[in-house]
Parts: structure tokens; C-alpha cells; sequence
């Protein structure tokens, strides 16, 4: 029988998995935003190459961490 009440590593899996994994989409959610009010502005192609040029290697990273994130949830609800 389980004790419900001891620490259970795959839990915690679970659940740091689900925090990375909603760190990398708010960090998906600001590089849209930050996008979007680029485009607003209506900037000229080299200003908006520039914007997209810092914001893109920060997407990428966010998308990373959602991934890994996801991948960390679905290890430990194998696992449990």
C-alpha cells in the first residue's frame, strides 16, 4: 500500500516538468507580444529584421524549455 504522504520523486517530476514547461510558454507568450507590437509600430524592414533578430534566439530557447518541460512530465507519468 502507498503512503500518500511521503515525498514521491515522480511527483515532483511531474510537476517541475509542468513548471519548466509553463516557463518556456510565457516566455513563448512575450516573444508574440513583443513581435506584435513590432509589427504595430510599423517599423521599416531594418528595424523589424532587428527586433526579429533579438527575439529569435529567445523563442527558441522558450520553445526548449516547453519541450523539456513536457518531455520531463510525460518521463515521470511513465514512471509513477
Amino acid at each position: 500500500m502507498e503512503n500518500t504522504t511521503t515525498f514521491n520523486v515522480f511527483e515532483a517530476l511531474v510537476w517541475g516538468g509542468a513548471a519548466v514547461s509553463l516557463i518556456g510558454l510565457a516566455g513563448l507568450i512575450w516573444c508574440i507580444v513583443k513581435v506584435w507590437r513590432a509589427r504595430r509600430a510599423q517599423l521599416d524592414d531594418a528595424g523589424m529584421r532587428a527586433v526579429m533578430a533579438r527575439v529569435l534566439p529567445l523563442n527558441m530557447g522558450a520553445l526548449f524549455l516547453s519541450v523539456i518541460g513536457l518531455m520531463l512530465v510525460i518521463v515521470g507519468i511513465f514512471l509513477a
